[in-house]
C-alpha cells in the first residue's frame, strides 16, 4: 500500500523502529529492482547502535543488499553500489542483458539462475551457502508474489496504519495465482494507533 504513489506516508515511528529492528538482525536485505528505483534506495547502512549488535552477535556490522532484477536496468554508478559498505549481490537470469550482467559484476555479485526467469529457489540456496539465510524482503509486490509462490516466505511483518486514502492498489503482492499459504500470528504490538503484526508459518 502506498500514499502518493510511496510507502513512506503510511509510516510512523512505531513502524520505523520495526523496520530498522528487522534490518539489525537479518542476513541480506531483497529488494525488487523496480521498488528499489521508486523508492530511491541509497547505500544500505545502520548506526552504530546496531552495528555493535550486529557484531556482538557475531554478524557482520552491515547485511547485504540482494537486488532482483530481470532486465539489470540498474546504474553501477548509483549510490547503492558505491557508496555500499559491503558488496552487494544482484539476482537474474540467463536471459538478462550480457553487457549488464558485465558491468555490474564490477559493484557487484552478479548470480545467475534460471533460463529466461529466476529460480528464486536456487538463488535462495546459494544466498543460503554464502551464509545469508534469514533474508529481509523490503518489496515489491511482485518479488513478494514470486517468493510467496516458490512457497519461500515463512515471516510477514504487516503493519496496519489508521489511514484511510481511498482507492489503489487492493493487495500487498502481485503476479500470478499461488497456493494459499497459512500463516499464524506471531506477535501483535499496538503502538501510535498503529496494529504491527507478525505473522510466521505454522
Amino acid at each position: 500500500m502506498s500514499v502518493g504513489g510511496y510507502s513512506a506516508g503510511l509510516s510512523g515511528a512505531a513502524d520505523k523502529r520495526v523496520f530498522g529492528l528487522v534490518r539489525m538482525v537479518c542476513d541480506a536485505v531483497m529488494v525488487g529492482a523496480g521498488t528499489l528505483r521508486h523508492e530511491g534506495y541509497g547505500a544500505l547502512r545502520l548506526d552504530e547502535r546496531r552495528r555493535s549488535w550486529r557484531r556482538a552477535a557475531g554478524l557482520p556490522e552491515y547485511p547485504p543488499l540482494v537486488l532482483v532484477s530481470s532486465r539489470l536496468e540498474l546504474d553501477p554508478g548509483s549510490a547503492m553500489f558505491t557508496d555500499a559498505p559491503t558488496r552487494p549481490v544482484v539476482l537474474t537470469h540467463g536471459g538478462s542483458p550480457a553487457d549488464r550482467r558485465r558491468v555490474l559484476s564490477q559493484v557487484a555479485d552478479v548470480l545467475v539462475h534460471g533460463d529466461a526467469e529466476l529460480d528464486l529457489p536456487a538463488a535462495l540456496a546459494e544466498l543460503a551457502g554464502r551464509g545469508l539465510r534469514q533474508v529481509l524482503c523490503e518489496g515489491g509486490p511482485h518479488l513478494l508474489g514470486s517468493l510467496t509462490a516458490a512457497d519461500a516466505v515463512d515471516e510477514l511483518c504487516l503493519t496496519v496504519a489508521p489511514q484511510l486514502t481511498g482507492p489503489g492498489p487492493g493487495r500487498i503482492t502481485a503476479g500470478p495465482p499461488a497456493a494459499v499459504r497459512s500463516l499464524r500470528l506471531g506477535h501483535v504490538l499496538a503502538a501510535d494507533d498503529n496494529l504491527l503484526l507478525r505473522y510466521v508459518r505454522g
